[in-house]
């Protein structure tokens, strides 16, 4: 990294300093900086390359319930002398609000564990370039019918992150993240017409990102296995979603469980909490704690120690997902789930979030369905998170007696996010997790799938 941990950590302390020094009641820095680089190519060559280091803070002030925040790139002293008047008097000229404040010192992370989320490997732009261009020529060679290419894409980033505030608390991490993605394009015969799918791996360590030529081929056999895609007749029949797919109902239950989704009454889990929503073998976790994991981290945007929390436990609403003003707001204490941006407010987010798997395999899940269908991609966004009203366009397979009989397109999947949730009838045994969110394939008992 450009500056040392303890330059970080000096800057930020010297700035609460400051801000104090103007009269405010409460203060936090976040400083935060970062490197990364990213080359696309396409047909072999070369198509976009980047290489960025960005530095840049953020200070919220507090003047008893009224409170500012901003934000610069600019770390020289007369920008950062400004930067502090500016924020103050910003502070000052707003609404109180009597829910604002930072959390409780007591509540604060003591220490900060070491999740193993940095590796300091580089990624030259050199290897960036040839590991993109050995998967997309993966994906090329596979097959006579992969004619073109949308591209593939590998990149780095290295960042890191200081907390700061007035009730003492001063915390460093660092992180690392590294991935690799490629997107062939298929051709089949006149009336097989052309597809695209993609593949990709995503890891916080170097040496745990898939070797190209098997994303290049594992991208090629979602591409190739989609031509010949047709529609069917509308029908109500049980759906399978794989686990690419399947992270979207995470998002949807993320949204329905947060904190500010709540108070605001624009969730349909509202007073749900503590009630049965899916069956027993349904349990959903967010962790913030697990190490190596895309969403891990010591400390969360406010500073309070990252957790377990169980959603859903044995199908019982069990948690939300909570920051310290959301938690206000419900009268409940933060999870942890603070998510910021510099020079924004926290707001929640999940960390790690994610069903736990099933017995079943993937393919025993399919052999259980004598009709119905088997969704590879979503497209849209047709949720209403109020009434949990749910309807996207879909693609995927159709299951006939057990077996992916042929490629489905351009159908629509609907019903409602309540009942989608008493309807998991199967929990696949197949979690990996590819980023925040993970889940194993999920089998809902019935939907409305609309075709011709």
């Amino acid at each position: 990294m450009h500056e040392s941990a303890e330059v970080l950590k000096t800057l930020a302390a010297e700035l609460i300093d400051r801000v104090k020094a103007h009269g405010a009641t409460e203060a936090d820095v976040m400083v935060a900086e970062g490197d990364s680089v990213s080359v696309q190519v396409r047909l072999s060559a070369v198509d976009c390359l980047s290489k960025a280091r960005e530095k840049s803070l953020g200070i919220r002030a507090f003047f008893g319930k009224r409170s500012a925040s901003t934000s610069t790139s600019d770390f020289s002293e007369a920008s950062l002398k400004q930067l502090v008047a500016d924020t103050c008097a910003l502070a000052k000229a707003v609404a109180e609000d009597e829910t604002s404040g930072l959390p409780e010192s007591t509540a604060l992370a003591n220490d900060v564990p070491d999740l193993d989320l940095y590796d300091p490997t580089a990624m030259p732009v050199d290897e960036a370039i040839d590991v993109a261009q050995r998967a997309e020529r993966a994906a090329m060679d596979a097959d006579s019918r992969v004619t073109n290419s949308e591209g593939a894409e590998c990149g780095a980033g290295y960042g890191a992150v200081v907390l700061a505030n007035t009730h003492g608390f001063l915390g460093y991490h660092r992180s690392s993240r590294f991935s690799l993605s490629v997107a062939p394009v298929a051709e089949g015969s006149d009336d097989q017409g052309m597809q695209r799918d993609y593949w990709y791996s995503v890891s916080r360590k170097r040496q745990e990102l898939d070797d190209p030529e098997s994303i290049g081929r594992i991208a090629a056999e979602r591409t190739l296995r989609r031509l010949g895609a047709r529609k069917v007749e509308t029908q109500r029949v049980p759906v399978i979603f794989d686990p690419e797919t399947a992270c979207s109902l995470l998002g949807h239950l993320s949204s329905a469980v947060s904190g500010y989704s709540l108070y605001k009454g624009a969730s349909f889990l509202l007073g749900q909490l503590g009630k049965s929503i899916a069956p027993q073998h349904v349990n959903v976790e967010d962790n913030g704690c697990l190490p190596g994991k895309l969403g891990s981290r010591p400390f969360d945007g406010e500073g309070l120690p990252t957790r377990k929390t169980m959603i859903l436990e044995q199908g019982v609403l069990s948690g939300y997902l909570l920051d310290t003003y959301s938690g206000r707001k419900l009268g409940m204490a933060s999870t942890g789930n603070a998510s910021r941006s510099i020079g924004d407010n926290p707001t929640v987010s999940p960390s790690n979030l994610f069903f736990h798997p099933g017995d079943a395999s993937p393919d025993e899940i399919i052999r259980s369905v004598p009709r119905g269908l088997y969704v590879t991609e979503l497209i849209g966004f047709g949720v209403n998170m109020v009434t949990g009203d749910y309807s996207r366009g879909a693609s995927g397979f159709w299951i006939e007696n057990g077996e992916l009989a042929y490629p489905v397109q351009e159908v629509t999947i609907a019903g409602n996010l309540k009942q989608m949730f008493q309807d998991i009838e199967s929990i696949g045994n197949d979690l990996v997790f590819r980023g925040k969110l993970a889940s194993p394939t999920i089998r809902i008992r019935e939907m409305m799938v609309g075709g011709n």
